[in-house]
């Protein structure tokens, strides 16, 4: 057996490598921010923006334009990873860390500030509908970057743990924006809540902010795209086409890539954002017991997160990827039945296992998809990756299971994680094994 290749972060200096701290660091307070401000927005969305934001009689429509405006966010989010991708393959990770991390911060804090429809008519709406945009956008290249500053920093053997890290703070943040919206409601009355209030909640970007840009200012541009931007430059390649067309030229890692995240995103928002719909309409749960379960069930999956990576730098990216598949595949007629049970405790079981081990996949595959693509257009090909699956998989899936389970019954619910979870597997199963690799030679 051959021995692995040093990894170029490993060859820097000392003063770098006590960086990666910065840069773990850096990447989780991005990805703190990124989730808590689409919790937050998607808890506001259904209490709060819709009366004050949406002209009209009908509470329902308000509602519905309301939650639309979130789904703007998905649709922005594609472009973004496809500019910054090609942005951070020509002149950085670092540069992309800095501006989506600000646009992010910036456009949140503004939607705190908002005069409403009362106060200035339809631009209110406009204003909203812009910043949800600049939100996707911004978030459309802020994850990629985390997760490849992270990956190319870390040294290979512990590379899947490390990575794991920025994924994280996906359940961190909907836990902190579930804490927040909370904790206002208890310290104001309802109405001050309605009038004023959550604008707080918003406006809790700017500390986040302010500690983030903190932390990155000093973080180091990665060693593997330094050491890559050289080789360009020694053969003149500077002039090379856009970084996207070259992933899309090698399309299997990106397919692949795509297949795995489809039952992967998927099943995060049937356990996460469905099953409250289903749980409180169908059954006679309480919302706030069924949004305990959730926050709970984050925790368990940000444990799953970590374990994943973790595990997957023992065994190997692709056996810490298919058990949890397999799992999710058949846990998911068990969720539903427990669910069904209208015991309390059988919801909890159900959505903290389900998200547990969809923690233990995503987790895992943030290493898995960095060490997929080459340094010459990784930010491209994990972008694509991961805003291509969010807009094609996570983004239509609760309305996609709602109408399922309102005209054909829960059974085609199950069918629909059942098979997509599948394909997952599938991907998974016929991809290479990426464990180790050195992400300087990767082709």
């Amino acid at each position: 057996m051959t021995s692995p290749v040093e990894h170029p972060a490993a060859r820097t200096a000392p003063g770098e490598r006590a960086g990666f701290r910065r840069v773990l660091a850096g990447s989780m307070a991005g990805a703190v921010l990124e989730w808590y401000d689409f919790a937050i927005y998607g808890i506001l969305a259904a209490t709060v923006l819709g009366p004050l934001f949406f002209p009209g009689d009908s509470g329902i429509v308000k509602l519905l334009l309301a939650l639309a405006t979130q789904g703007l966010g998905f649709v922005a989010r594609p472009l973004g990873g496809i500019v910054f991708g090609h942005l951070g393959d020509k002149y950085g990770r670092k540069p992309m860390l800095v501006v989506t991390f600000l646009l992010l911060g910036i456009s949140t804090a503004m939607i705190g500030l908002l005069p409403t429809y009362s106060q200035i008519g339809l631009w209110a709406t406009v204003l909203l509908v812009v910043l949800r945009m600049v939100q996707g956008f911004a978030l459309g290249g802020e994850f990629g970057a985390a997760v490849l500053m992270v990956s190319e920093y870390g040294e290979p053997k512990r590379r899947g743990f490390w990575a794991a890290w920025p994924q994280a703070g996906a359940p961190l943040g909907t836990v902190l924006a579930t804490v927040v919206v909370t904790s206002i409601g208890v310290l104001f009355p309802s109405d001050a809540f309605d009038r004023w209030g959550w604008r707080l909640a918003f406006l809790v970007a700017i500390p986040l902010l302010i500690i983030g840009i903190w932390i990155r200012r000093s973080v180091e541009e990665s060693p593997v795209f330094r050491a890559a931007q050289a080789r360009a430059e020694t053969r003149a390649a500077t002039e090379r086409r856009s970084s996207v067309l070259e992933a899309l030229s090698r399309p299997r890692p990106v397919l692949h890539g795509l297949g795995m995240r489809l039952g992967e995103n998927i099943a995060f928002y049937i356990y996460t954002v469905f099953v409250i719909a289903y749980a409180t309409t169908s059954f006679g749960y309480e919302r706030g017991d069924v949004i305990m379960a959730v926050t709970f069930a984050s925790l368990a999956q940000f444990l799953g997160m970590i374990g994943g990576g973790h595990w997957s730098d023992r065994v190997g990216r692709k056996k810490a990827m298919l058990v949890p598949a397999v799992v999710l595949v058949v846990w998911a007629p068990a969720f539903f039945w427990l669910v069904q049970t209208e015991s309390l405790p059988m919801l909890w079981l159900g959505v903290c296992v389900g998200a547990f081990f969809h923690g233990m996949l995503a987790g895992t595959e943030a290493a898995w998809i960095t060490e997929l693509f080459p340094t010459r257009h990784r930010y491209a090909g994990a972008s694509l990756v991961f805003q291509g699956s969010s807009i094609i998989a996570g983004a239509p899936a609760p309305l996609i299971a709602v109408w399922l389970i309102d005209s054909f019954g829960v059974g085609t619910v199950i069918g629909y994680l059942v098979l997509t979870m599948a394909v997952t597997v599938v991907a998974v199963a016929t991809s290479r094994e990426t464990k180790g690799a050195d992400l300087d030679t990767v082709q």
